[in-house]
């Protein structure tokens, strides 16, 4: 690839490329698997004076252990919001509140819930897949493109081949993040 109008195109691939897998990591840490994490509750808004804010912005969400998340709201009157908030979210949690604190504690999965959880997880991968695959597609028209506008016809065949190349790389990636995730989860 000499032609330097095929740097950007490039450039643009693996970054776009990136941000997919990116994405798909984000998505698999809001799949529980059987561990307690403050970004279960990141897809959580309260109501806060009128505005729904993220979780994150009215109280600090921690895990002391394993399977229990505790959200310690900075202002008192928020307890209830918070937790109708959990509740609202149809995340299938039950939370407790003790009047201080509001403790999450996250049931042990059954071998069903792990096979939905998997589930949940092929489809996220899919979707990153298919964020990627599109990509591949928008690249070839750009080199299409730009062979109309004068680039070499084997310049044109050798970036279509080096798009596929890419393509398959991020793919993999996502394999990979796609059985780290199901091995977590299968793990009793």
């Amino acid at each position: 690839m000499s032609d330097p109008r095929l740097k950007p195109v490039f450039d643009s691939l693996k970054e776009q490329m990136e941000k997919a897998v990116d994405h798909a990591a984000s998505e698999f840490t809001k799949i529980r698997a059987g561990k307690a994490h403050p970004s279960m509750l990141d897809a959580v808004k309260v109501d806060y004076y009128g505005q729904l804010v993220p979780i994150n912005q009215v109280a600090s969400v921690n895990t002391p252990d394993a399977r229990t998340i505790a959200i310690q709201p900075w202002e008192k009157p928020m307890l209830q919001a918070i937790e109708k908030g959990i509740i609202i979210s149809n995340l299938g949690f039950n939370p407790t509140n003790d009047g201080t604190v509001i403790r999450v504690v996250l049931p042990p999965l059954t071998e069903e819930r792990r096979k939905e959880i998997v589930k949940k997880v092929k489809g996220e991968s899919e979707n990153a897949k298919v964020a990627i695959r599109n990509i591949r597609k928008d690249i070839n028209e750009q080199v299409k493109k730009l062979q109309k506008d004068g680039l070499a016809e084997d310049e044109a065949k050798s970036a279509e081949q080096q798009v596929q190349k890419t393509t398959d790389t991020f793919i993999k990636k996502i394999d990979d993040l796609t059985a780290a995730k199901e091995a977590e989860v299968m793990h009793v």
